[in-house]
């Protein structure tokens, strides 16, 4: 018989709250077990397997962050979309450090709830950069420079990477300024295998 009080709701939410304390590769079943006070073997009886509590985690994480992005960016079109949808891209990833690590590979294309997700996450970079004008595949390459930009910075960031006495805020303004430079020319470059 399950825990009273456990469910696997609150099985999932210790363990993004564990991710985000030792790093989601850190994550152990023995490890939140301990902290939800049972034996190793009940957490079964709320969760696939560690397979499937990561898929969980992704899941829940993606949908967060899709939120907390569209509320950066609602009401705001062009640079100023751009500028709010990467502070707080970085505030999330930088205060949820586990969870953020679930949502940075791609979901299993089979599994059609954390691909709802996922999109939701790129709906709203659609949105944003349709305010530069950008459509089909030039949006897609610019919704992929930009992940790759801020994910770079906020990795770097996390992991100790940025030593020089420079303030780091001003170098992360600097790069989103520089993104949104690019962007608004994006349309006007062509790739090297259409020409």
């Amino acid at each position: 018989m399950p825990r009273a009080g456990l469910t696997s709701l609150r099985v999932v939410q210790e363990a993004e709250t564990l991710a985000d304390e030792v790093g989601l590769p850190a994550l152990t079943l023995v490890a939140l077990a301990g902290r939800l006070g049972v034996r190793m073997p009940s957490l079964y009886k709320h969760i696939d397997g560690m397979d499937g509590l990561q898929r969980d985690i992704a899941v829940r994480a993606r949908t967060e962050l899709a939120g907390v992005l569209g509320r950066a960016a609602v009401g705001r079109a062009g640079t100023e979309a751009l500028r709010a949808m990467a502070a707080a891209y970085r505030a999330w990833a930088l205060e949820h450090p586990g969870r953020y690590a679930a949502t940075v590979p791609a979901p299993d294309p089979d599994d059609a709830e954390n691909v709802q997700a996922s999109n939701a996450i790129v709906g709203i970079a659609l949105d944003v950069l349709a305010g530069f004008g950008l459509s089909g595949a030039d949006a897609i390459d610019a919704t992929r420079a930009v992940r790759a930009a801020l994910h770079g910075f906020v990795s770097l960031e996390r992991a100790g990477g940025f030593g020089l006495p420079v303030d780091v805020n001003r170098s992360f303004d600097r790069l989103v300024s520089a993104l949104a430079t690019a962007i608004a020319t994006w349309s006007n470059t062509t790739p090297e295998e259409e020409r």
